[in-house]
């Protein structure tokens, strides 16, 4: 299992469009056999970061998918749509393996 972080700097005067860029990719990583755990906007303090969390059974997988996402027409308009609203500034992404008792 591996999960995927993102930390992204989003415009404070954009949220709302990040908002709705999150919630186009929420049901895609699903779509392709991931699970999201969810996004996170800014409430206390920086008002320009937020936070992606998702998780696949492997790093395999998670590279299929992103090979995948490229040719899938929603996943286009998704990426589309943050580059028409300029609502990311920049992204990282780092990758995390759980531990459980």
């Amino acid at each position: 299992m591996v999960t995927c972080y993102l930390r992204y700097i989003i415009d404070p005067a954009k949220v709302s469009e990040f908002e709705e860029y999150a919630k186009m990719w929420i049901p895609l990583v699903a779509k392709f056999g991931g699970q999201h755990n969810g996004y996170f906007l800014p409430s206390e303090g920086a008002n320009n970061v937020a936070l992606a969390l998702f998780t696949f059974p492997s790093l395999a997988e998670y590279e299929s998918y992103r090979n995948d996402s490229f040719k899938d027409n929603e996943c286009i308009a998704a990426i589309k749509f943050a580059e028409k609203t300029n609502c990311i500034v920049s992204y990282e992404r780092s990758f995390f393996r759980p531990v459980f008792d």
